[in-house]
């Protein structure tokens, strides 16, 4: 079972309102679907480690949440991804559209298979 990181509860905790309560559902997806994930606050945002190797990122924005699965969860889903703004290795999850809870799960899924032993 994933520890929660009081690094991760402070960063969560600057945030209010709907992005708050993204950012705690996107943590949930994580900690369901990834329970040996490392969690800790990386590159100014939530990061995951699973078997030493970057699982999933994410963070808090004003208008929008950013989702970063490293270069072969972008690839991978590519097509799911192609509808959001993106960055170099970023989508980001506008605030005023429904959060796809579904794609996050399966993109956490991929990346657990990416970083098994």
């Amino acid at each position: 079972m994933i520890k929660k990181s009081p690094d991760v509860d402070v960063y969560i905790a600057q945030f209010s309102g709907e992005t708050r309560q993204r950012l705690e559902q996107v943590r949930k997806l994580v900690h369901e679907s990834s329970p040996d994930a490392l969690e800790a606050v990386s590159y100014g945002l939530v990061g995951y480690k699973r078997n030493g190797k970057p699982l999933v990122y994410f963070g808090g924005f004003e208008n929008h949440i950013g989702f970063y699965a490293t270069p072969n969860g972008h690839m991978a889903f590519a097509n799911d991804f192609a509808k959001y703004k993106q960055g170099k290795g970023s989508v980001q999850l506008p605030m005023d559209k429904p959060l796809p809870t579904d794609l996050i799960k399966r993109v956490i899924e991929y990346r657990n298979q990416q970083t098994e032993k």
